[in-house]
């Protein structure tokens, strides 16, 4: 095992749910604020449950106030983790009109953000997330105001939710409009429903992008042209186990679509409910799944490279990557706790 600290290698976590990353502690002083009883993150026996704690959790913001902890938290945590980039997921609608109108939410999020960032290193995007469980058509109107973000923050336009509820091919007008806004098209697919989800994703929304798709491994000719079209997979190894994609980690296929030449990235997707950090993933596939320093580096750059972040932050990124491999490992010594989160 290598002493190179994971904490010091430049990365981005672009598999991220805003409100999913809120801390435990901020969990508990806002449920204490509203006198609810805080909603129980963990030990989940379906995707249902698992949503549900999501909406409990997303229902104890209810300021203005509340939004401003929580992303400057995420992004003080990110940096803790190493991450240089982050771009969660987000729908600003969900809070319309109690903080104010969409775009109202949105700037204060963007706002927020950038300025908790600026100081300690990490830049900000968001991907505004439609969900399966609602309406396309109001899918539609979020990546309108996603398109009229371009540029100003928004990077890029995800899909949410269970992939059971509605199939892709209805948001297709939604992922049209963000594609001709030059956003970056990131949805959820094959977590739960496997190959033919992840197909019909393609097909249907032209992805750059896919959180997740770990089952692409069932299907040669699926990795293989995910290989060939260089769409990254988004992955997240704890959120696999827990919700049980995976039955243990070391037989996560992460090292195996990498092998194969599907890029792939590695986030956090919900810290709160998972008990993770994208450090803590990092270290995972370092114990856990035997990946060598070299091949952390490589899943690092993807991550960058495959962001909304601005071409000289890659470029930099990039930079400081190579620096961390180039370092002498017999200098670095290991205080890093394999299971820390």
């Amino acid at each position: 095992m290598s002493d190179r600290t994971l904490a010091n290698l430049p990365k981005a976590d672009l598999h991220l749910h805003l409100e999913g990353a809120m801390r435990p502690g901020t969990l508990a002083d806002l449920a204490s604020t509203y006198a609810e009883p805080p909603p129980q993150v963990s030990c989940y026996r379906s995707f249902e449950e698992f949503q549900h704690r999501y909406r409990a959790v997303v229902k104890l913001i209810r300021t203005r106030s509340d939004m401003r902890r929580l992303v400057r938290e995420v992004v003080e945590d990110a940096a803790a983790s190493g991450a240089v980039w982050i771009e969660p997921h987000f729908n600003p609608t969900t809070y319309a009109p109690a903080l104010g109108s969409a775009e109202d939410v949105l700037d204060l999020v963007l706002d927020t953000g950038t300025a908790a960032g600026r100081p300690i290193g990490v830049g900000f995007g968001l991907t505004l997330g439609a969900s399966r469980n609602r309406d396309p058509r109001d899918a539609a109107v979020l990546a309108r105001l996603a398109a009229e973000y371009a540029g100003r923050g928004v990077v890029a336009f995800g899909l949410t939710g269970d992939e059971a509820a509605t199939p892709p091919e209805a948001f297709s007008e939604a992922f049209a409009i963000a594609r001709d806004a030059g956003l970056i098209i990131a949805p959820h697919a094959g977590e739960l429903r496997g190959g033919p989800s992840i197909h019909s994703t393609l097909d249907a929304l032209s992805p750059d992008r896919i959180a997740h798709g770990i089952r692409a491994v069932e299907h040669p000719a699926l990795m293989e042209r995910l290989a060939i079209e260089r769409i990254t997979l988004d992955v997240c190894l704890t959120s696999n186990r827990v919700l049980g994609v995976v039955k243990h980690i070391e037989e996560h296929p992460l090292l195996h679509l990498m092998e194969s030449g599907v890029p792939c990235s590695l986030g956090s997707d919900d810290p709160l409910l998972l008990n993770t950090s994208v450090l803590a993933e990092y270290q995972i596939a370092r114990t856990q799944l035997s990946m060598t320093d070299q091949q952390l580096a490589a899943m690092a750059s993807t991550s960058i490279q495959s962001s909304g972040a601005p071409t000289d932050f890659i470029a930099q990124t990039l930079t400081g990557i190579e620096a961390w491999m180039k370092r002498d490992v017999s200098d670095v010594p290991s205080t890093e706790s394999p299971t820390s989160p």
